[in-house]
This record gives C-alpha cells, sequence and structure tokens, in this order.
C-alpha cells in the first residue's frame, strides 16, 4: 500500500489506542476550523527554520496528491502559509496540511475547506530566506514523522503510522473497529463496569 487510502475509514482515536501515546501529536496541534473532514496520507516532510517558511511554499509544487504535508516550524510568531499557499496545495491535490506552527488568512482556508490542523494563527508572514532538504525526518507535536509514514488527522487529533508498520496496523484497526461494531452498549457497559470494580477493589476502594 502506497497511500494512505486505506486509513481513511479509521478514527485518530482507534489508532491512538493501537499505537501508543508516543504517535500521537500534543493537543496543541489541532483543526483551525471546523467540522473537518478526516484526512489520510503519506507525510511529505518539511522542516522550516524560525521566521522563515521557504521550503513549506516550495512543498506545494512538489508533494504528491494525497499527501499530507507536515511541517517543523522554528517559531509561533511567523506564519507559514496563508490563503493562496492554501489554494495552490488544496488545487495540486494535497490532502491537507499538518504544522508545528502558525498560518494566516484563516477566513479563506475555512472558505476553500482546506483542512489546515496547526498551532494557530498570526497576521504576519514568514520570510523566504532559507533553503534546505526535504523529505527529511521532522519532529511534529511531539511526534517524529518520516517521509511516507501515515498521517491520519481528524477532529480527535493527529496521529502517525510508522510507514513500516500501515499494513499490520491498518489490519488490526479494521479488526478492532468491526469488534466494536458487532458489540451492543450493554455488553460494552457491563464489561467496563467488571473491569472498573476489579481495579477499585484491588485498591482497595469500598462504596
Amino acid at each position: 500500500m502506497s497511500d494512505g487510502a486505506g486509513f481513511q475509514g479509521v478514527p485518530p482515536t482507534t489508532l491512538a489506542d493501537l499505537l501508543g501515546r508516543g504517535q500521537v501529536m500534543d493537543g496543541g496541534i489541532r483543526p483551525l476550523w471546523g467540522p473537518v473532514p478526516r484526512v489520510a496520507g503519506p507525510a511529505f516532510t518539511v522542516r522550516c527554520p524560525a521566521g522563515d517558511n521557504l521550503m513549506l511554499h516550495a512543498a506545494i509544487h512538489r508533494a504528491e496528491p494525497g499527501s499530507v504535508v507536515v511541517v517543523e516550524s522554528g517559531d509561533l510568531d511567523y506564519a507559514l502559509a496563508g490563503g493562496n499557499v492554501c489554494a495552490v496545495a488544496q488545487r495540486r491535490g494535497i490532502a491537507a496540511f499538518v504544522l508545528d506552527g502558525v498560518i494566516r488568512d484563516l477566513g479563506e482556508v475555512r472558505e476553500m475547506g482546506f483542512p489546515v490542523f496547526a498551532r494557530g494563527v498570526v497576521p504576519f508572514p514568514g520570510a523566504k530566506a532559507v533553503a534546505g532538504p526535504l523529505g527529511v525526518p521532522v519532529r511534529v507535536g511531539g511526534v517524529e514523522v518520516h517521509a511516507g509514514d501515515v498521517v491520519v488527522a481528524d477532529e480527535e487529533g493527529v496521529v502517525v503510522v510508522p510507514a513500516a508498520r500501515r499494513e499490520r496496523v491498518l489490519a488490526d484497526a479494521r479488526a478492532k473497529l468491526a469488534a466494536e461494531a458487532g458489540e451492543s452498549l450493554d455488553a460494552w457497559e457491563a464489561a467496563h463496569r467488571a473491569r472498573i470494580d476489579k481495579i477499585l477493589a484491588e485498591q482497595g476502594f469500598e462504596d
């Protein structure tokens, strides 16, 4: 599987349960408008130094359609992108931006419906001066992301599936979802109550 298409039907919550905390970006990386659709695609990784956004602007012309552009940024004081950059990315088929930084022109971005997961908004743009390699490992929201890892994001958060594990994780996720779909709320409640009561009893809790 060369892309994230199979993950479109898998919630980040399911993937988080399977992968653990280390593959889940922190809560500061969140959708900047809503309701945002779930996005899933291979990471196209970018690193931008503080105050500079040149390589993100380069990336929108180089990322393959369906990619999620994932950017490690050096600061929260200068916008990495604005409305035109997001419009071009959308027109080229890029699935979303996931930015450890901020953007501007949020109204335009929301109106065009381009998914952006980031730390916020600031009206001042960054410079375009520092060239660097694309496709390098980056750290975004506390998670190390490599080019080709599958990024799944929606209003619940952003999860990164390592490329080497994606087929196994997808199979496990589908099995987990199928099992959950076949369980009634009554059955879940009974099992949950039993599990919680067991933990409480082991710790000496009494009603």
